[in-house]
């Protein structure tokens, strides 16, 4: 009876094979019938865009359907290639099901770029519609328009990251996304980060998203681990046994960091903090103010904020009687010299205590 069974099984499983291959052979066959084609806007149209909108709409692309021989659901891509380019290595603007896309300014302004445009400068680029089935029977457009790209400075080239306190010894506390405290990146190690400044009896963690617990660095007894999705164990937090001013520097490449405590008492405090220069609202003028930490007297912050070509310096009470430079980009400190700027917005951070500075740029 046993055998009879299995015997039974085994045909009922060639079965359904025999079924589903059959299925599949019956499956129509779709073949593509004619290509979409862009019909707005016209070939020639002049694109001169501005700095101030980068969230609003800059051109809005419309295209024929492309044709199937089945009803399927089609896929169309929107392409932009230097004009006269081969399309082999193209921009795609947009991706959508439907048979128009609006493109915002900052993204025709990062494709012109991209594509080699000059910014300030008139360009040239082509444009073509393509489509495809789940992936497959691909068309692109037969004909292109041609349209006149000016671009404003784009995005400056920064390829760093950022990592934030997290913790009951720290600003924020255990909320991942709430003001969370920056660490100051070295100028010369990208991998190594600081920060000096104070921290409550408790523990803290290391994250690198705000409003994500991963990616992730805990540890214990200067030994960094490393949680870097939702599934990996939850690394010890950092512990601060006494409440006072810490130095606590990372090294993310060595997974290693350091905690050492920081004598505060001779260090000032100040009223102002800003920034100036010729890269700055104000120019050399006047100083455009910080916000002060609420939990730290000596971390100062600039929410997002638009900066020229050139040189910045941080200084104190609206006097040169205090103030702090750099000679590198984006992060540094601990001398004279102007911070050198290139033309973007910024989110900035300072400290006081020992002049460090982080200035993140293509801020919206």
């Amino acid at each position: 009876m046993k055998n009879i069974y299995i015997i039974l099984i085994a045909f009922i499983g060639v079965l359904v094979v025999s079924c589903n291959a059959d299925a599949v052979d019956e499956r129509p066959i779709v073949e593509a019938v004619s290509t979409p084609e862009i019909t707005a806007p016209a070939t020639g149209k002049e694109f001169v865009l501005d700095v101030n909108k980068p969230t609003e709409e800059a051109a809005k692309f419309q295209w024929s359907p492309a044709k199937y021989s089945a009803a399927v659901v089609v896929k169309y891509t929107l392409l932009m290639d230097k004009k006269g380019g081969d399309f082999t290595k193209p921009i795609t603007l947009a991706t959508t099901n439907s048979s128009e896309a609006s493109v915002v300014v900052k993204n025709l302004n990062q494709a012109a770029i991209d594509l080699g445009a000059t910014t300030d400068v008139a360009s040239q680029f082509d444009v073509k519609v393509a489509s495809s089935v789940s992936g497959g029977v691909p068309q692109i457009s037969k004909t292109l328009i041609t349209i006149s790209v000016t671009p404003y400075a784009g995005k400056v080239d920064y390829e760093f990251k950022e990592w934030y306190l997290v913790g009951d010894a720290t600003a924020s506390g255990w909320d991942n996304n709430k003001g969370n405290q920056i660490l100051f990146r070295s100028p010369k190690n990208a991998n190594q980060y600081t920060f000096t400044g104070f921290f409550k009896v408790g523990g803290f963690k290391v994250i690198n998203t705000l409003g994500s617990w991963v990616p992730m660095y805990g540890g214990s007894d200067g030994g960094l681990v490393y949680r870097g999705k939702d599934s990996d164990p939850d690394p010890a937090n950092i512990a601060i046994a006494v409440e006072g001013y810490y130095t606590f520097t990372i090294d993310v490449e060595k997974l290693t960091y350091k905690l050492t405590p920081y004598d505060a008492t001779a260090a000032k405090t100040f009223a102002t903090i800003g920034i100036i220069g010729d890269s700055t609202p104000k120019g050399w003028d006047g100083s455009t103010p910080m916000i002060k930490s609420s939990f730290n007297a000596h971390v100062w912050s600039l929410g997002v904020t638009s900066l020229n070509d050139g040189g910045l310096k941080f200084r104190a009470n609206d006097s040169w009687d205090v103030s702090w430079g750099g000679d590198t980009a984006f992060s540094g400190g601990g001398n004279g010299e102007n911070v050198p700027v290139q033309k973007s917005k910024y989110v900035i951070y300072f400290n006081d205590l020992d002049g460090s500075y982080l200035m993140i740029p293509n801020q919206e």
